[in-house]
């Protein structure tokens, strides 16, 4: 059963690396943003470097944000956010990718943002949309740096992609 998985995935694995184009660096003003947190409460440990927010948190950097009914923001020695995992149903991201791309969103039942290499998880009934294009699946990586896209499906569930027409194509391009 596992090497029918592997064979399946290695299709979509050519579909990814072609898609790839689609997406881009993301702005780089934004990492030199102030970062802003919003919640009805919030604890913070000294001794731990760890700060959990809940109630309808909102965190913005930039074009860059993420929203959730929880969220636990793991700080460096510098106080500067190593990563934050956002729990909700759903919790979502967003970010202004490039000004011709415009904005990637995300959304799924747990958010997993590494601000040190740039990369976003969404696991649990995840989606990712882009310029029209859509990504959904059980986990969706996503490198806000690079731009580049994994989808993995889970369980009985398919990773679905779907890519808007290109308006330079002409309307008999699957006949």
């Amino acid at each position: 059963m596992k090497s029918t998985m592997l064979s399946a995935t290695r299709p979509l694995s050519i579909v990814m690396l072609l898609t790839l184009p689609l997406y881009s660096h993301a702005l780089p003003s934004d990492a030199n943003q102030p970062i802003k947190l919003l919640a009805d409460k919030a604890t913070y440990s000294e001794r731990t470097g760890i700060t959990s927010y809940s109630g309808t948190v909102v965190i913005t950097q930039g074009t860059f944000k993420m929203t959730a009914d929880n969220i636990t923001v793991n700080l460096s020695q510098g106080r500067s956010i190593n990563s934050a995992v956002a729990t909700g149903r759903p919790a979502t991201m967003q970010q202004v990718v490039t000004q011709e791309k415009g904005l990637a969103k995300g959304q799924a039942n747990n958010i997993d943002y590494n601000a040190v290499n740039g990369i976003v998880t969404l696991t649990g009934n995840a989606k990712l949309v882009q310029n029209g294009a859509s990504f959904a699946g059980n986990v969706i990586r996503y490198s806000l740096k690079a731009g580049d896209v994994e989808a993995t499906a889970g369980g009985n569930q398919r990773v679905e992609l779907v890519f808007p027409p290109n308006a330079n194509t002409s309307q008999s391009s699957l006949r």
